[in-house]
């Protein structure tokens, strides 16, 4: 039969074991968030980089939509229009 120092060993290893198990899996746990995370981050900032773009292509289309009716307007007008 062991002695009570013994048991209290015993006691603190198993303690001590269970208590890295249980850090062991919250690390894990907490890496996996944390890797869901960045994907969930980067994810957005390619969205943002996608809509920033689509805009910018909008804005060039529509300035160039505004130059050829401008464009077609000054080719439609009169002559006598442009001596006013």
């Amino acid at each position: 039969m062991p002695g009570p120092l013994e048991t209290r060993k015993d006691m603190v290893q198993e303690a001590v074991e269970s208590g890295a198990t249980h850090v062991g899996r919250i690390a894990t746990i907490v890496t996996g968030a944390v890797r869901d995370v960045a994907r969930e981050l980067g994810s957005f900032a390619t969205d943002v980089f996608e809509m920033r773009e689509a805009s910018n292509r909008a804005l060039k289309e529509h300035a160039a939509d505004e130059q050829d009716r401008a464009d077609r307007h000054a080719a439609h007008r009169a002559p006598e229009d442009e001596a006013v």
